[in-house]
């Protein structure tokens, strides 16, 4: 994903003024750093949250992408209202996700009319990706838990409640992410889904947030940027 951004990044005219990893912790204090008009993270959920931290406290507004850590969010939260931060987070960048997003809320609001269809999901990604189910996944899955009166939590795996929306995380070679709803009755299914060829929609949603996101302040999203 790294090095989708930097191409990105440079054909739209940008400069790239420092580029860390492991093996450059120390760089978020450099002057370098500092210089940054946006920092784009995409790294690991077990370290998300400490970049961010060491971002803000060079002042730098941050464009997270990295899914899996947001049990802390809170925590985030607080120090962008104390330090007068800048988080721009999504859970995927992508264009054609975020229209999914949209057409599933939408179809959520209709189903709830329709108690007979019992709603699942399905997500693929590849066998690098570290967290399950996917944060596109969780948030595919919370939006339809705020439409459906008859569902109150996702669960990893096959439900056993019929109030949980059950997620079943494949992964396997080097898919990109496909995501898979699935409304089911007796009598017939109703599926949406939207499956990623390649990652440079998400490195270019990446790039367009972080244009978005320079000069401004506070917590952001793909709502934000869309105006969905």
């Amino acid at each position: 994903m790294g090095q989708f951004i930097e191409k990105i990044a440079k054909e739209r005219g940008h400069e790239i003024v420092a580029v860390i990893d492991i093996h450059n912790l120390e760089d978020f204090g450099s002057e370098a750093f500092r210089s940054a008009d946006v920092a784009i993270e995409f790294t690991r959920p077990e370290v998300a949250v400490e970049n961010i931290k060491k971002a803000f406290e060079s002042n730098v507004p941050v464009v997270c992408g990295t899914t899996g850590w947001t049990a802390r969010l809170e925590e985030i939260m607080a120090l962008i209202e104390e330090k007068n931060q800048t988080l721009f987070w999504a859970s995927n960048f992508s264009l054609g996700v975020n229209i999914f997003f949209a057409i599933n809320k939408n179809l959520a609001q209709l189903m709830n009319q329709f108690p007979a269809y019992d709603a699942a999901m399905t997500e693929i990604h590849h066998i690098h990706k570290l967290d399950a189910p996917s944060g596109t996944a969780i948030t595919l899955a919370e939006n339809i838990i705020a439409e459906l009166d008859r569902k109150e939590k996702w669960t990893l795996g096959k439900a056993v409640q019929p109030d949980e929306i059950g997620i079943n995380d494949i992964r396997e070679g080097e898919t990109p992410g496909t995501h898979i709803v699935t409304y089911d009755s007796e009598v017939d299914s109703i599926t949406i889904q939207h499956e990623a060829k390649n990652r440079q929609g998400f490195a270019l949603g990446a790039v367009i947030a972080a244009e978005f996101t320079a000069g401004k302040k506070g917590f952001l999203g793909m709502n934000d940027l869309l105006k969905f």
